[in-house]
């Protein structure tokens, strides 16, 4: 194997495992920088995973090669829905935060289970016959040596998410409404009195996080596991939350940290062919995605500045 095929082999991998980070990690950032914090990934990502494939079971044969877009278009939308129990309760029942997000990851896995058994009266759907697949990205393919390295055999959902955390970059630093979403995480007080409606922002900080994680997980059951099972989303919405904590709050930082958690968990599946790490046993690259994501979260959780009113709830004053 010379070095621009395990080039290309390490970084098609990695943008395949790191498309559905990408997309949550962008969702967790906007939510806190509302002020609400989400640990719910998880279980907004399996909800996610659950409608994609079963949208993509139903309708595969009438939607053809666009079934994973339309999919992931389900995914989202059953995402944000999904998310706003957490809204409602955080923002209107000023629940704690925490615990709220715990509810939607214990809630989610068996809930997907019961419908699939409901539907199909078993305990996992069949594998999807119309998955993501494989791209060559047009033009930029033909480029001599680059082309072929990261625009050939490539993950077309990682490429969107790349270009959309860029445009969530702007709209966060670079618009009216990423300001006022913003500040309501930072100073509501303040917000409030300057006009803003901080529970207005809230919601959408926690709906725009709802749409995202959907869309992750939509993107991993349709690029990767291929059908639905409790076990499905098993981690990437904690690896996701930790991606964003690793890119301090910061789209393209979140982006960027995905990129690097989609490297490590890509490695148990190319690793035999890697001759640098081909000896090491499978396990140790199995768990080493997880144990990178609590060395990241216990080295870098107390120097990262979240937003100054992350997690705190808001009462309006009269």
């Amino acid at each position: 194997m010379n070095i621009t095929t395990m080039l290309a082999l390490i970084v098609s991998s990695t943008l395949v495992y790191s498309a559905p980070l990408i997309f949550t990690a962008l969702g967790g950032a906007y939510s806190e920088h509302s002020g609400i914090v989400n640990v719910g990934l998880e279980g907004i990502m399996t909800i996610g995973a659950f409608s994609s494939i079963v949208f993509n079971l139903t309708f595969a044969s009438t939607f053809k090669s666009a079934t994973p877009w339309l999919g992931v278009i389900v995914a989202g939308i059953c995402g944000l829905i999904f998310s706003l129990l957490h809204a409602v309760a955080t923002v209107n029942w000023r629940a704690d935060h925490i615990i709220s997000g715990t509810v939607l990851n214990l809630m989610a896995p068996p809930l997907g289970v019961f419908l699939i058994k409901a539907m199909y009266d078993k305990g996992q759907t069949e594998n999807i016959s119309a998955n993501f697949g494989y791209y060559n990205i047009p033009v930029l393919s033909n480029i001599p040596v680059i082309g072929d390295i990261f625009f050939k055999n490539t993950s077309a959902p990682a490429w969107v998410a790349i270009i959309l955390s860029i445009v969530l970059w702007w709209v966060l630093y670079k618009t009216p409404f990423g300001l006022r979403l913003r500040s309501a995480g930072e100073n509501p007080q303040a917000a409030d009195t300057m006009g803003v409606n901080v529970y207005k922002m809230r919601y959408a900080g926690v709906l725009i996080s709802g749409l995202l994680g959907g869309i992750g997980g939509g993107v991993f059951a349709q690029a990767i596991s291929g059908n639905f099972s409790v076990s499905t989303i098993v981690g990437q919405g904690f690896m996701a939350l930790a991606a964003m904590i690793f890119g301090k709050w910061d789209p393209i930082g979140a982006m960027l940290s995905s990129l690097f958690f989609g490297f490590a968990q890509s490695l148990s599946i190319i690793g035999s062919q890697l001759p640098f790490i081909s000896h090491v046993p499978s396990v140790y690259l199995q768990i080493a995605p997880y144990v990178i994501t609590i060395i990241v979260l216990v080295a870098f959780f107390g120097k990262s500045v979240a937003p100054a009113a992350d997690g705190q709830t808001y009462i309006k004053s009269k």
